[in-house]
């Protein structure tokens, strides 16, 4: 059984750190959720989730979904929780009050999605992926289908889907068959197979709205070509409910390694009704809307589980026996020490909270961000935090999926024999944290987006809204003694990643394989330097402080610092190396 609690003293670490109150409670529209509202919400969420999610977990994971008769059905107890967490409010936290949401902050569901994510991951795909949808129907529909599907989807009482992935393309989208043809009275039907359909079908919601990447007739070649339609599982009848079949079928579920309580499905379309949502052939800027939604949804998963995996190694090597401490016996009344005194096994432990910490205040922040960019008066201001988030937003999905698997892996290690089998929950956790590194855009699309995009736009103005904060930020921490070590250490990071940026654009653009061969190394080195920033925020804010929790958080920053952002060097050297031991070898010899 998994070993969780909410981290509920972190989380409100990170906000105070991160001046929540200042920065996001007093943003039009916000000035309602200061706080200590914001500490009830995420307290009350942490208690759902402990109490009747995490419960499910496993359970949910043996049993599996089912197709029967053409419909899916959850693990017991899923359709009971789901009614209750959406009937609660959660599902529209975020969606505006206009269409029936709470209208609380992004960065609020950004904590809730973490504890979500610990203690039910495959409960937290279904309403995760409503949120998306929400938001691109609210900002990409018409004034009809705001009316009609966004208070059903703040309300939980339907859900929606995102429909991209054929059996011919995954990444490329350029090559989708999908069409859409046009009825003549206003919409289109919709015509075509997706596989990998997380919620394609299940028995939770009254109905599922299902968001599709389709051609129209006319429509140009490749990615310039595609259109999103809103296509529901069940048109309405006169009395608005959702009664009349849609040839919209679920064909089958996937036999996956993991998330097996979450339906993944190929779904059938076949002259399906649907409506456009966006311009015709807009349908790429229209999804992106959901999948950025989504990647950032994603990256909160490898968080959630990689605390779920951090708490449940913790309890272990408290109480596991084996050995005696190298330093001499530290339980000289018992058999032998709690693995927790081996040097290894802190390794693992201290990696896996440096990490957890490091990301969550990165992902807290990046949501605060993301409220700034919706929602501040100053349009400078909105654009700078676009900005950030835009590019923050690769960043923060590949890398704390990365490192979700490789923590879960780590808490694997700590349990021994014990992690390998079903009973203790690491093999599952091991198992759900594997797809958050495909799904969503791979981690190596990720990397290719980053170096691909990000760093070209504006003639490169994201990374001067992030370079130029981080240095001077470095600069003020250097003129503390407490601190001068560490603001060399984050300078000679700072400095690789800056250089390293400078190699790759000057090679790519004279050899575009050069980028490539550099991205993912680029992606993590970035991300380094990202949270070594993050966790020197966190030192400022222990400052005069001599409480356990401030210790606790010195003592895992001088880990981070003298541990894991030592990586930088050896990521550098492999950026540096170019692309020749990459793509020398012939395709034949592989």
């Amino acid at each position: 059984m998994v070993t969780y609690r909410a981290p509920l003293d972190d989380i409100r670490f990170c906000f105070d750190m991160l001046d929540y109150e200042g920065r996001v409670a007093s943003l039009p529209g916000h000035e309602e959720a200061g706080r200590e509202l914001v500490d009830a919400v995420l307290e009350e969420g942490a208690r759902f989730c402990e109490e009747r999610l995490l419960p499910l977990n496993r359970p949910g994971d043996e049993e599996g979904c089912t197709l029967e008769n053409g419909i899916v059905r959850t693990p017991a107890g899923f359709k009971e929780a789901y009614r209750d967490y959406s009937a609660a409010g959660w599902v529209g936290l975020t969606a505006d009050p206009e269409h029936g949401g709470q209208g609380l902050p992004k960065a609020v569901n950004t904590a809730l999605g973490e504890i979500l994510c610990s203690t039910n991951l495959s409960f937290a795909i279904y309403p995760g992926l409503s949120h998306g949808g929400f938001d691109a129907i609210e900002r990409w529909g018409s004034d009809a289908l705001r009316t009609r599907y966004l208070p059903k989807l703040a309300s939980g009482e339907w859900a929606a889907t995102m429909n991209l992935t054929e059996p011919q393309c995954g990444t490329d989208l350029g090559l989708i068959r999908t069409r859409a043809e046009p009825d003549g009275e206003g919409a289109f039907r919709v015509t075509g197979s997706k596989i990998f359909i997380s919620g394609g079908d299940q028995d939770l919601s009254a109905n599922i709205i299902h968001l599709v990447l389709a051609r129209l007739p006319d429509a140009p070649p490749g990615t310039k070509g595609i259109s999103l339609l809103l296509v529901p599982k069940f048109l309405c009848a006169e009395d608005g409910s959702p009664t009349i079949a849609n040839n919209v079928v679920c064909a089958s579920l996937e036999a996956k390694m993991g998330i097996k309580a979450a339906a993944t499905c190929a779904m059938h379309f076949e002259g399906a009704k649907g409506w456009l949502v966006g311009e015709p052939h807009g349908g790429m800027k229209a999804m992106f809307t959901m999948m950025n939604e989504a990647r950032l949804m994603v990256a909160m998963q490898g968080i959630g589980l990689a605390e779920a995996a951090y708490q449940s190694a913790v309890t272990y090597a408290r109480e596991r026996l084996q050995g005696r401490s190298l330093s001499g016996p530290k339980a000289p009344d018992r058999a032998a020490d709690p693995i927790i005194v081996h040097p290894d096994v802190r390794h693992q432990l201290m990696t896996m909270r440096a990490l957890n910490e490091g990301c969550r205040a990165l992902a807290l922040w990046v949501g605060i961000e993301a409220d700034i960019a919706a929602r501040h008066a100053d349009p400078g201001e909105r654009a700078r935090a676009d900005d950030f988030v835009a590019l923050m937003t690769p960043v923060c999905k590949a890398f704390f999926t990365d490192h979700g698997t490789d923590a879960a892996s780590r808490g694997m290690q700590v349990f021994g024999g014990h992690g390998y089998i079903r009973e203790w929950g690491m093999e599952q956790l091991l198992r759900d944290a594997r797809i958050a590194q495909i799904y969503e855009g791979t981690n190596g699309i990720q990397a290719l987006d980053l170096v691909g995009r990000k760093l070209a736009l504006g003639n490169g103005r994201l990374l001067r809204r992030f370079f130029h904060p981080l240095t001077a930020f470095t600069g003020q921490i250097a003129e503390h003694d407490d601190m001068r070590d560490m603001a060399g250490l984050l300078a000679k990071a700072t400095g690789r990643l800056q250089q390293a940026t400078a190699v790759i654009a000057r090679r790519g653009l004279a050899d575009p394989e050069e980028a490539g061969a550099a991205a993912s190394d680029y992606l993590r080195l970035f991300a380094l330097v990202a949270l070594a920033w993050v966790w020197a925020r966190m030192v400022v804010a222990t400052a005069g402080r001599d409480d356990p929790f401030a210790r606790a958080k010195r003592h895992t920053a001088t880990y981070y610092f003298t541990r894991i952002l030592p990586e930088t060097s050896a990521l550098f050297a492999r950026i540096m190396s170019g692309k020749a031991a990459v793509m020398a070898l012939d395709d034949a010899a592989f």
